[in-house]
């Protein structure tokens, strides 16, 4: 015993010499005071994805200096009164500002809070989609009944029935996910969702913004893991109401018989005079543009030169460099949000995943609906390119969408660092 005893105290002391140096040798460290357990790590180290970030700030800087280059001819035109020709200009920087500022608020807010908010988000939705439509509510421009008058600003609830579909969608799907199987019980409660923001929308009427939220919720379905008969079905049923609206409207219907033909004597001062000088413009640019500020259509010739048809501007002032360049950004950013939504739903965050994935269609098919309406490639319908165009709800909107992005992708580095949500 006594041999034994002074053996194992030899062993206890000569282990406890080494163990100051062992935590410092060793490859896995079982002492050193190197290793500290740390509840989460700085959002400084993490960080988010620069080079989208960078990319939108570009598209942000791009679209203010050409909203000023569109609109600087505007005070000549009698059905603006006595404006500067900064008018448009700080108009659009003052709805920068506020986006940047909710932006930031957003990033704030983490996804399981804006999972527990969708539903209630999107009944706010539908009530100012409501109030929009009472009369001396609404604020009635150019026929329609579109803006709720903040004061500041005129807010148009449409853009925020974009994001809230959005959201409310990516968590139906996460709740039905059992269930996504079966029509009646998955399918069928959110067409009747999509139904109802679609009723209030053309009530405006606004069928672009239905389109994008018909698009954006089909899309969210499809991600969603809906069965592949029952998505082409809706999808079938989409298009045949679209189909029947544009047949039933004798606007609507004039509207696709200009794009087919724009340059007529019936359509070219009619429906197809938009179409018609945009197309003038963007071939004036030819390869590399007349240079910033020199556009001719922009001096009241092209309507609506600073919202719905700003590349035509872009066209013409940056030629076809411009206008291949401004299509490089936008489909980079779609894949980069993309790639953002697939990273969070490999991390086993549906909810975050979707809505990223949603946020990247908002934004691909509406500019890819802008870009094709300005080069002739489609029918003529009031959406403004994503970013870029004059516009204070939609300029918010999409900052907010993307703050939520960002988000996403700093939940996902934060769990692949091992930390907690």
């Amino acid at each position: 015993m006594t041999i034994a005893h002074g053996a194992w105290q030899r062993v206890t002391a000569w282990l406890g010499g080494l163990s100051g140096k062992a935590a410092d040798v060793l490859p896995v460290r079982v002492g050193g005071t190197d290793y500290r357990s740390t509840r989460s790590t700085p959002a400084a180290v993490l960080g988010f994805d620069q080079a989208l970030l960078w990319v939108v700030l570009a598209l942000l800087a791009w679209g203010l200096v050409m909203v000023y280059s569109a609109s600087i001819a505007m005070p000549d035109n009698p059905r603006f009164g006595k404006i500067a020709s900064t008018h448009f200009l700080m108009r659009h920087v003052f709805a920068l500002i506020v986006g940047f500022v909710v932006a930031l608020l957003a990033f704030q807010v983490s996804m399981a809070t804006w999972e527990r908010v969708a539903p209630w988000l999107f009944v706010v939705s539908i009530v100012l989609l409501v109030a929009v439509l009472i009369p001396h509510v609404g604020t009635v421009v150019n026929g329609a009944r579109r803006w709720l008058s903040l004061g500041i600003m005129n807010f148009q609830p449409s853009e925020l029935a974009k994001f809230a579909v959005l959201v409310y969608a990516s968590d139906y799907m996460v709740r039905k996910m059992d269930v996504k199987e079966r029509f009646f019980r998955a399918v069928l409660p959110m067409g009747a969702a999509v139904a109802i923001v679609g009723v209030l929308l053309l009530a405006e009427p606004d069928m672009g913004a239905f389109m994008v939220v018909a698009v954006i919720a089909m899309g969210i379905l499809f991600l969603g893991g809906v069965n592949a008969r029952m998505f082409f079905l809706i999808a079938g049923v989409l298009v045949s109401a679209f189909a029947i609206m544009i047949a039933s409207s004798p606007w609507r219907r004039e509207r696709v018989f200009a794009y087919l033909d724009p340059f007529s004597e019936e359509h070219a001062l009619g429906k197809g005079y938009q179409l018609s000088h945009s197309l003038i413009a963007i071939g004036r640019g030819e390869i590399f543009g007349v240079g910033l500020g020199g556009s001719v259509e922009k001096l009241h010739w092209l309507p609506e030169a600073h919202t719905d048809f700003l590349l035509a501007v872009i066209g013409e002032e940056f030629g076809l460099v411009g206008v291949l360049t401004l299509i490089v950004l936008f489909v980079w950013m779609t894949r980069r949000i993309m790639h953002i939504g697939r990273q969070a739903i490999a991390l086993d965050r549906v909810f975050a995943g979707l809505v990223a994935q949603g946020v990247a269609i908002w934004m691909g098919f509406q500019a890819f609906i802008n870009m094709g309406v300005n080069l002739g490639a489609l029918p003529t319908k009031g959406l403004t390119l994503p970013l870029m165009s004059f516009g204070g709800s939609a300029i918010l909107m999409n900052l907010v969408a993307l703050a939520v992005v960002l988000r996403v992708d700093y939940e996902n580095k934060l769990l692949m660092r091992g930390g907690r949500v």
